[in-house]
């Protein structure tokens, strides 16, 4: 399983970054060890200083495929779902200061905490879903899927150029502005559509 995550695909949240708004799909992975599942609890780890929540609509990839066609797309998915990419901003800064590679920022352990995975008619349209994050309570991100840059059948066409789509693969679709800091002893929650699928803690 691999997690193929989508970065900048909401305008305001790379403005927020200071970043240029792309103009096709930022594509990285993260490894199967990021992920975290059933609201388990993440660990701040000890080479950071300054973890942020970026919190994300995820879908699962429920058959092969490789140069899939946009029309396609929608017959590849198997499940939907929230995930948060926890990213490690200080790493993230200071190696992209030195034009080098940030997958430590991005992938290290439990740096993926995943939600239960739902049939994808559950929600309605991919392109009409709310996502929000409350950090102890308090909305941080808020933000909806109409805001993508990139469509998720665009994204699975563009992706499927270079990689191999297998079973169990996910997709992490970008996040909205809002991002920041969490701190031991937070509680995350995380909503689609307005239904909670995650609840978990900082520790």
């Amino acid at each position: 399983m691999k997690l193929i995550c989508v970065g900048r695909n909401y305008a305001e949240h790379a403005k927020e970054l200071k970043n240029e708004v792309p103009t096709e799909p930022v594509i990285f992975l993260k490894p199967d060890t990021a992920v975290l599942r059933g609201n388990a609890p993440f660990l701040y780890p000890d080479f950071s200083t300054d973890i942020h929540h970026e919190l994300e609509v995820i879908f699962q990839i429920g058959k092969p495929g490789y140069h899939i066609a946009p029309e396609f797309a929608v017959g590849y998915v198997s499940g939907i779902g929230l995930g948060i990419d926890f990213t490690a901003r200080d790493l993230q800064t200071k190696f992209k200061a030195k034009g080098l590679p940030w997958e430590l920022a991005k992938g290290f352990v439990g740096s993926a905490p995943i939600s239960e995975l739902l049939p994808p008619e559950r929600f309605g349209p991919w392109g009409q879903l709310t996502l929000e994050l409350r950090v102890n309570g308090e909305t941080r991100q808020q933000g909806t899927t109409a805001d993508w840059l990139f469509p998720l059948e665009q994204v699975i066409a563009y992706v499927s150029q270079y990689y191999k789509l297998l079973v169990g693969d996910l997709i992490f679709t970008g996040t909205p502005a809002g991002v920041g800091p969490v701190q031991v002893g937070d509680r995350l929650e995380g909503f689609l559509n307005g239904e909670k699928l995650i609840d978990m803690r900082v520790e």
